[in-house]
Order: C-alpha cells, then structure tokens, then sequence
C-alpha cells in the first residue's frame, strides 16, 4: 500500500471507531474526507451519500478543514496518467482510461485501472441487455471481463496488497459471479480497513437476507454500523427496529439529513402507512424539490391512494427535471397505470429497465401491468427478474403467486404465497392468499389457521372473518360462523364504512336465518331488517320477517333455552324492534 494512502486509512479507521456521536465536528472532517476520496476513485454514489451527510451538519471553520492527501512517490509517478484517465473515466471512456492506467503501481491508479475494466464490462453487457430486452434467460449475457478480474484481484487479496478499496472491489466481482460466502467475507473486511465507505456497507446490505445472518457477521464498532443497521433493518422489514434507529441519529444531529429523511418515508411505506408515509414525502420535496431518487416510492403511495392530480404533478415535475431517469420513467409507468393505460404503461417500465436493467421496481411494476393485460407468461417472467434482482422483493413472490393462481395451479401459488409471508409475516394479505390456496387444496385446517391470524394481525382488506365464517359453514360450525359474522359486522360498522362490503349482506342473510333456527326472533327479526337495506338478500328478508310474524301469531314463543352467546350489537339492531342488550361475545379467546 502506498505509506500516504495506508496513513490516511490507518487514521480513518482510528477516528471513525465506536458508535459515539459525540464530536460532530470530527464525523464531518470523516464524511469530506471519504467524500473526496470516493469521487478520486469514481465512486459517484459513495461520494454523494457522504457529501449528502456532512452537508446536513454545522460548517467547520477554515483551521478544521481536513487537509489534502499527502502524495507518495509512487502517486507523483503516476500522477499524469492518472490525471487523463480519470478525464477519459468520467467521459464513459473506460477502456481507453484502462490503457493509460497499464502497469500503474499507486493504490489511487490501481483501483481506476480495475475499475474501469469492470465498468466496462458492464457496460458492453448492457448494452447488449438492452439490445435484447425480451425475456431474457438468467445469465445468457455476461460480463466478459469478471473472471480476468477475480484471478487479478484475489493474487492481490492473498498478498494483503488491497486498501477498503480494493477490497469493495473484489467483493462486487465475486457477487457478481454468484460467489456470495465469499463476497460477504470480503465486504465485511472492507467495512473494518476503511469503515467509512458507504459502498460496502450498501453492498453487504444486498447480500443479507435475514436476520439470522445479520448476528454473524463480525463488524467494525463504528458509528457507520448505525446507518448500516438502520438501512438493513428497514430492508429486512423489521420497521420498528429501523425506525428506533433512524430517530436516535436523528437525535444525535443528523436531523436536516434528507437521506435519513428519505429512509424514514420509505419505512412507513413497508408498513403501509400511507398518510404517515405521504406527508414525509412532501416535507422531503420542500427541502429538496429536484430530488428524484426514492421518488418512484412516493408516487407508489400516490397510486395506491389514487391521487390523480399530485400523480400527474409529480410525473411532469420530473419529467422537467430528467425524463431519462429510472425513476422518473417508473413515475410516468405508474400515472399511465392509474388512468388504466396499460400498455402505455407497460412501456414506461420497458424504458426504465433500458435504462438499468437490475432495477428491482421496474421489474415488478412491469410485472402488474402484464397482469392487468392478462398476459401471464410475460408477467411471471418480469416478477422472476424482480426476484433475481433481490430475492427479498415479497411483491414479486406474491405476484408470481396471483398468476399462478390465474392459471389454476394452486401447488405453485402455495409455493410463492408462502415465500411472500415469510417475507410479511404480519402482513394480512399474504394470509388470506395462502388460506385461499390451501382451501382450493382442500386443507381446511390450514386454511382456517391462515384466515384468523390474518385477522388476528390486523385484516387490511376486511375479508379473513368472512372467509373463516363460510369455512365453518361448509363444516357444519354453525356457531364459530356466526361468531365470525358477528365479529365481521361489528368491524365494519367501527369502521364506517359499510357501502363497499358486499360481504355485509351475506353476513346480516346468515345471522338472521341462524337466530330463525334458534327461535331467537327479536335477534332474527333484527338481522332480517337489516337484509332488507341490501339488494341481493331484500327479498330473502322480507320473506323471513313474514315466517317469524307467522309464528310468532301461532304462538310460538322466543326459545330460551337455547344456547346463545352472542348477539347483534345494540347500535346494530333495527330501531324498532326489541333486542337483547347483551354485550357481544368477546373473540379474543377462540380460536379454530
């Protein structure tokens, strides 16, 4: 290692130890520092997300500032190829910045030597994707010059010659050819020789997929792991654990940082709530109005609420900006989506992946837009990209799963619901997806475990209880149905929102001819009412209402002796007709 580069490594390494947030002043020197470094060796992203962080801290004054790089022999050697590769690199030009680069000796030309014939190796395969965007098998286009690069690459590794670096170098070859044990070793000895590189840790961020793996890794003591951590948490969807985390750097003086801003709005969207995550978004905007990453996330959101307008707003504003950004392009997708513009859309995302082919949210989007055209094939290979992309992705494996679930094959679809509720475990949509496979599989027991803990997280779309009461129905449990019914009713009442529950109707029709069976007439005249306020089962009612006149007229009295714990609740029943003020059964203890 050149004695200059090793020094300022050594020093980094040193000043960048424990997660202390205490000297402010010294984590910002750090962040420039870093900053310069990463744009001296092309590391554009790794550069802006420091910059992007020291620029939400105090200024330092002029006898704080860190001071430049001390040059070695070997960079005053190569200082002038260095100086016009680096000219040719940030033209695009890597192969021939790689030819001035032969046969440099200094750590800074090294890297720039190694990095633009990865580059462009990368750029040759793209260029190529792009040349053939159809469904493209995994694998059938390559980069060429990975395998030269790992042979180089691990010699130097072996001989202890890499700076952080170098190493993050190594690491991004060896998972770009699938060698991940490997890739992770060398990430993570990257993030101890130079903690404050943010690609590394981003890298070792992809390559984790659960939890488990997370306590075995040995990382640096660094107050970089608190990012790292934050980031991986809200990736892993622990949410809560990302957002006590994001909130403690924020206490610790980041708060004018928009990247943990950005993290924060995206946490809320994992967990789906919407307004929290929207009016995040819009604060994020007014404090960096040209900013267009994250905001293919945010327009998500809009969709999702069908907010037209700001949709539209939101896809010309970034169209002024940069129409031929990913995201942008992925904003635009998502506007056509809305208006039902499929194939329009569809194209947006095809423009997208031309654009970045390992971009995972094109991928899935393209992949719904294919569903809505009711075009399955194309649609399960778009998801399948998504899911080469990032196997975490849990809207691809839920996706894949609805369109095997169009094709009537329900051993698939259970296959791919339940990766998506590994994925979500509390996520009730994934639940009631796998109870309906598991009922099409006529596996009842399942099915019914499925529908109440679907309920018991928290039932987005208010359906598990009526699946589980039609269950017991098809079981002869006339009693747990009416219990789910019952509890089905009292939720969407609490709500206040009973116009779009089809399902109220089915509910009220099956209450009332359960209480009729029970000789329970007030509750039976009381649900029999209500049937008369829906369409479908008016009729049903007002038949029913007339056989309990009937026999209540014969003399049939109300039965008591029956066993039955539950009733409607008091604000339910109709107005005019007596019932039982008996407070509703308490569901908490059953369970199927």
């Amino acid at each position: 290692i050149g004695r200059a580069d090793a020094m300022a490594a050594a020093a980094m390494v040193a000043s960048a130890g424990g997660g202390d947030f205490s000297d402010l002043r010294e984590i910002k020197k750090q962040l420039l520092s870093v900053a310069e470094r990463s744009r001296e060796r092309g590391l554009q992203h790794s550069g802006k997300w420091a910059a992007e962080l020291a620029f939400a801290l105090e200024p330092l004054p002029l006898s704080e500032l860190p001071p430049p790089p001390v040059l070695t022999e070997e960079d005053a050697r190569d200082l002038d190829a260095y100086t016009l590769a680096k000219s040719y690199f940030d033209l695009k030009e890597y192969d021939r910045a790689a030819y001035f680069l032969r046969g440099c000796k200094s750590q800074k030309a090294y890297f720039l030597y190694m990095y633009s014939r990865y580059l462009s190796g990368e750029k040759k395969k793209d260029d190529e994707t792009v040349d053939s965007l159809g469904p493209l098998e995994k694998g059938q286009v390559k980069n060429e010059a990975l395998r030269e690069l790992r042979v180089e690459l691990s010699k130097k590794h072996k001989a202890q010659e890499l700076d952080g670096f170098g190493l993050y170098l190594y690491g991004v070859v060896l998972r770009k050819l699938d060698l991940v044990k490997e890739a992770i070793d060398v990430f993570v000895e990257a993030a101890h020789v130079l903690p404050l590189h943010w690609g590394a840790w981003l890298e070792l961020c992809n390559l984790i997929t659960d939890k488990e793996m997370l306590k075995f890794l040995s990382l640096p003591d660094t107050w970089m792991k608190e990012f790292f951590l934050a980031h991986i948490y809200t990736e892993l969807q622990l949410i809560e654990e990302a957002l006590q985390k994001y909130q403690s750097l924020i206490d610790a003086g980041f708060s004018k940082s928009t990247y943990i801003i950005s993290q924060i709005a995206v946490a809320y969207h994992n967990i789906r709530d919407i307004d929290k995550a929207l009016s995040i978004f819009n604060e994020l905007r007014k404090q960096d109005p040209y900013r267009i990453e994250n905001m293919d996330t945010f327009s998500n959101l809009l969709y999702v609420r069908s907010m037209k307008p700001e949709l539209s707003y939101l896809a010309h504003n970034l169209c002024e900006i940069d129409k031929y950004r990913v995201e942008t392009c992925c904003v635009i997708g998502n506007y056509y989506s809305l208006r039902s513009q499929h194939e329009k859309a569809a194209l947006y995302f095809q423009r997208a992946l031309k654009l970045n082919p390992r971009y995972l949210g094109a991928w899935t989007l393209m992949g719904h837009e294919y569903m809505e055209m009711k075009n399955t094939s194309a649609a399960i290979q778009a998801y399948r990209h998504a899911i080469e992309v990032n196997k975490r992705d849990y809207r691809a494996w839920y996706g894949l799963g609805q369109t095997y679930e169009i094709l009537k094959m329900p051993f698939y679809c259970l296959y791919y619901y339940r990766r998506a509720h590994q994925l979500r475990p509390n996520d009730s949509r994934m639940l009631v997806a796998l109870g309906e496979c598991y009922e099409k599989l006529n596996q009842l027991v399942e099915a019914k475990k499925c529908y109440w803990r679907a309920y018991a997280v928290g039932d987005v779309e208010k359906m598990a209880l009526v699946k589980l009461a039609k269950l017991h129905e098809q079981l002869n449990e006339s009693e747990q149905a009416a219990q789910c019914y019952i509890k089905y009713i009292q939720d969407i009442y609490s709500c206040g929102e009973v116009v779009e529950h089809l399902e109220v109707s089915t509910a009220f029709r099956y209450l009332a001819q359960y209480y009729f069976k029970c000789k329970l007439w007030d509750e039976a005249s009381a649900c029999a009412q209500k049937c008369c306020a829906f369409n479908d089962t008016r009729e049903e009612g007002k038949a029913l209402l007339r056989q309990i006149l009937q026999l209540r007229n014969q003399g049939e009295t109300s039965s008591t002796d029956v066993a039955a714990p539950f009733f409607l609740p008091a604000s339910l029943s109709a107005n005019n007709t007596p019932t039982r003020r008996v407070s509703p059964l308490n569901l908490s203890s059953v369970t199927p």
